[in-house]
C-alpha cells in the first residue's frame, strides 16, 4: 500500500513549517530563474527572505492563465529544455493553449501525488485498471497512469471512445477499477445496459473520477448503475495535472497534497483572504515543481478548506467539491448560477436521463436560461399532458433551488450530445442575440 504516512499524517504545525520552508524556496527559484516573475516580484517589492510567515504570501501577485498564454509557450519554464522530460498542453478550445513542462523530478513527485490519492481512495496492487481518459496531450490519463503503475495496479491505457470495444475489454480483461469522466462513465454504463451482455458480466468495485464536476446526484447514478463506489479527484495542467486533491474512502473532503501545493481561498473579486470554512476562490502555489513553478495561481474554482484531520488519519486539509468556476457563473436576472446546481435538481428524476443543456440567451435587456433535458423513454413524447406536468415539474424545482423561472425544453433520449471527455454543459448565445 503505499501510504506515506509521516508527511500524510503530519502535525499543522509541522507541515506549515515544512510549507514556509518550500515557499521560501519556490518564491526564490521563480525570481532567478523566470524572467515573467523576476519583473512582477520587483514590482511588488517581495523577496525570499521578505517571506516570515505564509499569511506573507498574500503581498505576492497572484498569477493567471492569461499569463502563460502571453508566455506561450515556453516563457514561464524555469528550466532550459534539455531538462524538460514532458510537455502537456491544456484540453482549452479557444486560443493558445496553456503549455506546461516537467523535469524528471516532477514527473516523479506527480506519480507520488496520484499513488497517494488512488491509495486513499481504496486502489490497490490487486486492481486492474481501465483508463477511460483520452491520452495525448490533456494530462489526465497519464497522470493517473504512472500513479496506479506506482501502487503496482495493472493499467489498461484504453483512452477514450470506441465505447464497446472498451467494454469488451472491461467484460474480459476482469476490469475493478474504472477511471473516466463521470459524463462518460454514465454514458458507458447505458451502453453496456443496452448490450446483450448481463451486468454480472462487469467486475467493477471502484471508480475514479475526474476532470470535470460531479454532484453527488450524478455520483450516486453512477454507483447504482456500475455497482461501485465512486471518488472524485482534482488538478488541472498547470499546477501538474489530476493529484492536486482527491477524495479518501471517506469522501468528507478533497485532502490536499499540501506538502506539494498550498492552497489559499480568496474573495474572486477582491483577492481578500477568506476565512477558513467560507467559500472563495482557490488559489494554489506550487512548492517544488522544477519545470513550471506558479506564484498564487488563480484556478477560478470555487472552494473551501477544511483544516481538522480526516476519520482516516490523514492530515493535510480538505477541500470540498468543486462548487463550479468563478468564470463559468451565469447570471440570470440577478442570480448567480452554477451549472452543478441545475445538474442536482436533474440528477435522480425518474423520467429523464443524467444528460442535459443550459443554453443563455439575450432577449432585449435581459439574459434567459433554457434547460434541455433528455427523456429515458422517449415514448413519453407520444402523451403531451405528461410532457407539459413533467416540465411544470422541473420548472418548479429549478425555482425552489435557485429562485429563478426559465424555459424547459424536453428533448427525446439520445438527443443531447454525449461526451467521451469533459462535457459541454452550456450553450452561450448571448453574443449571436445582440
Amino acid at each position: 500500500m503505499f501510504f506515506q504516512k509521516d508527511i500524510e499524517t503530519m502535525s499543522r504545525k509541522q507541515l506549515e513549517e515544512l510549507q514556509l520552508e518550500r515557499l521560501k524556496w519556490t518564491v526564490d527559484y521563480c525570481y532567478k530563474n523566470v524572467p515573467f516573475y523576476t519583473k512582477k516580484l520587483d514590482e511588488a517589492g517581495v523577496t525570499a527572505d521578505k517571506i516570515k510567515s505564509l499569511d506573507d504570501i498574500k503581498y505576492i501577485p497572484p498569477t493567471t492563465k492569461a499569463d502563460l498564454r502571453d508566455n506561450y509557450p515556453f516563457g514561464l519554464f524555469a528550466k532550459p529544455m534539455k531538462e524538460i522530460v514532458r510537455l502537456h498542453a491544456s484540453s482549452g478550445t479557444t486560443g493558445k493553449p496553456t503549455v506546461v513542462g516537467y523535469t524528471k523530478h516532477d514527473l516523479d513527485l506527480w506519480s507520488d501525488c496520484m499513488a497517494r490519492l488512488c491509495t486513499a481512495a481504496g486502489a490497490t496492487s490487486d486492481d486492474i485498471v481501465q483508463i477511460s481518459f483520452g491520452y495525448g496531450m490533456f494530462t489526465g490519463a497519464l497522470g493517473l497512469h504512472y500513479g496506479l503503475e506506482k501502487i503496482g495496479a495493472t493499467v489498461i491505457p484504453n483512452s477514450s471512445g470506441n465505447t464497446e470495444k472498451a467494454l469488451m475489454y472491461m467484460r474480459d480483461f476482469g476490469t475493478t477499477v474504472l477511471v473516466a469522466t463521470p459524463s462518460y462513465a454514465l454514458y458507458m454504463c447505458e451502453t453496456a445496459k443496452s448490450l446483450e451482455y448481463p451486468m454480472s458480466d462487469y467486475k467493477l468495485r471502484l471508480g475514479l473520477l475526474g476532470s470535470e464536476g460531479c454532484t453527488p446526484e450524478m455520483r450516486t447514478q453512477i454507483e447504482n448503475g456500475w455497482g461501485l463506489f465512486a471518488t472524485d479527484n482534482y488538478g488541472m495542467s498547470e499546477l501538474i495535472g489530476p493529484g492536486v486533491s482527491g477524495e479518501c474512502q471517506e469522501r468528507c473532503g478533497l485532502h490536499f497534497n499540501e506538502d506539494y501545493f498550498l492552497p489559499e481561498i480568496v474573495d474572486p473579486e477582491t483577492l481578500e483572504t477568506r476565512d477558513e470554512g467560507e467559500y472563495g476562490e482557490l488559489l494554489v502555489t506550487t512548492l517544488t515543481k522544477e519545470g513550471i513553478p506558479l506564484l498564487r495561481y488563480r484556478t477560478r474554482d470555487i472552494t473551501k478548506l477544511n483544516y481538522e484531520p480526516c476519520k482516516c488519519g490523514r492530515t493535510h486539509a480538505r477541500m470540498e467539491k468543486v462548487q463550479g468556476r468563478s468564470d463559468d457563473m451565469l447570471k440570470i436576472r440577478g442570480v448567480n448560477i452554477f451549472p452543478s446546481q441545475i445538474e442536482s435538481v436533474l440528477i435522480g428524476m425518474d423520467q429523464v436521463s443524467p444528460h442535459y443543456q443550459l443554453v443563455v440567451r439575450r432577449e432585449g435587456f435581459a439574459d434567459t436560461l433554457e434547460v434541455q433535458v433528455e427523456l429515458v423513454d422517449s415514448s413519453l413524447l407520444d402523451s403531451y399532458g405528461k410532457i407539459q406536468e413533467l416540465q411544470k415539474n422541473i420548472a418548479k424545482r429549478i425555482q425552489t433551488v435557485l429562485g429563478i423561472q426559465c424555459k424547459i425544453s424536453i428533448v427525446e433520449h439520445g438527443t443531447i450530445e454525449r461526451f467521451v471527455g469533459k462535457a459541454k454543459r452550456v450553450v452561450d448565445l448571448r453574443k449571436e442575440n445582440k
